[in-house]
């Protein structure tokens, strides 16, 4: 374990011992980066000097000069600048990999090579390691040398083509989700890597491509066409393949109503008091339903009109029906849910006193996930990781400071 590496209230961690040199930026690298963290992983965060992580100017809004985009991929992480222009910055940025378990980096094709910081250079010096490079298109694809940015991968992929209103534009993720999904994507990677090279020792080099992560999020959609050629449309807040399964507006504002299955549908026809929709032919299974959207539709509609979404969403999960307020960021956040499974967590922060942040999803039972450090400040352990990891003096760092190393 790295002497700098936090034991959180003395219990195990899935990842404790695990060193992680995150060379990514903005979201997917150092939201995975964050979640091997979150797991316990001594995490180092390599940033440009006097600027860092690009997301680092992603403001407003901000707390204690620090952007809220910075905060929600940086927690659990010590950062160290160095100026890879720079041979003694580069030579420790080596070494630091030598000493690390995980690589992970998002530049340009070529340009850590250029560096002499590439796989099969620092794999040469540790075969154990584990390099994970995020990419927009992926080694060998015809766009390999085009930047990767979430919305122009959002568009190339057909997650647009599918989202949005039947006769609206095409649209876009309220979130980064394909960053998100590579990220993801990455630790799952990562951690199979790690299993494997326990096993006989030996590292190797993990390739996650945006536009492939997007591509695997389409699921059944890509499933779809792929099973009968035909081009998956826009169903709003409505699905394909399950009916009904979308938006509805009740008397005061819209609700979702999710109808999985045909005894779903039952329940929902007899809280609606019109169980006889149930035992008509062009309803009563979800095929049918497919078939006669339109018609079951213009008799649910006006029904759900009869009432607020409140008593729609009680009379409902009395039901057993799958059913659920369309909330605002706000109202989910304070929801009592949130309250309940802790996930708004509040920590100390060196610059805003205190930040709160979205805590991690998984719940572990015998080692679990924990926030032990808030996003870092640019540089804030540069000294700490050079003395700690690599014995360097205040003298030498020192040195390394006058010279533009750092």
């Amino acid at each position: 374990m790295s002497p700098a590496e936090p034991q959180a209230s003395g219990q195990p961690r899935a990842l404790q011992g695990v060193t992680v040199l995150d060379l990514s930026r903005v979201l997917a690298g150092p939201y995975c980066a964050m979640l091997l963290g979150d797991l316990g992983a001594n995490v180092i965060k390599v940033e440009r000097p006097g600027r860092g992580d690009d997301s680092r100017a992603w403001a407003p809004p901000s707390a204690g000069g620090e952007s809220a985009y910075y905060l929600s991929a940086n927690r659990n992480k010590r950062s160290i600048t160095l100026n890879l222009k720079h041979p003694a910055a580069r030579d420790i940025c080596r070494r630091l990999a030598q000493r690390s378990d995980v690589l992970l980096e998002n530049f340009k094709f070529g340009d850590l090579e250029a560096l002499g910081l590439g796989y099969a250079e620092l794999s040469a010096l540790h075969p154990g390691l584990v390099y994970c490079s995020f990419t927009g298109y992926g080694a060998g694809s015809p766009y390999q040398d085009r930047p990767g940015y979430d919305f122009a991968i959002q568009a190339m992929s057909g997650l647009m083509s599918i989202t949005g209103a039947p006769d609206g534009e095409p649209m876009k993720f309220g979130v980064a989700i394909v960053d998100v999904l590579a990220g993801l994507y990455a630790g799952i990677a990562v951690q199979a890597a790690l299993r494997h090279r326990d096993r006989g020792g030996q590292g190797q080099h993990i390739e996650i491509s945006l536009l492939d992560s997007a591509l695997a999020g389409l699921v059944n959609v890509a499933s779809s066409y792929l099973v009968d050629g035909q081009e998956p449309l826009r169903y709003g807040n409505a699905h394909a393949t399950v009916v009904p399964y979308q938006a509805f507006a009740a008397r005061d504002r819209w609700f979702v109503v999710a109808v999985g299955n045909d005894s779903q549908f039952v329940a929902l026809t007899r809280a609606l008091g019109q169980p006889e929709l149930a035992a008509d032919v062009r309803f009563a299974t979800n095929p049918a339903r497919i078939e006669h959207r339109q018609q079951l539709l213009s008799l649910l509609e006006p029904a759900f009109r009869q009432r607020t979404a409140g008593e729609w969403l009680e009379l409902l999960s009395a039901a057993g029906v799958p059913v659920a307020p369309i909330n605002t960021v706000p109202a989910i956040l304070n929801d009592a849910h949130v309250a309940a499974r802790g996930m708004v967590a509040e920590i100390p922060h060196p610059s805003a006193g205190s930040v709160k942040l979205v805590a991690p999803p998984f719940k572990l039972s015998a080692t679990p996930a924990t926030i032990d450090r808030p996003p870092p400040l640019l540089g804030e352990h540069t000294d700490d990781i050079l003395r700690d990891e690599l014995g360097f003096s205040a003298a030498e760092i020192a040195e390394l400071r006058r010279a533009g190393a750092l």
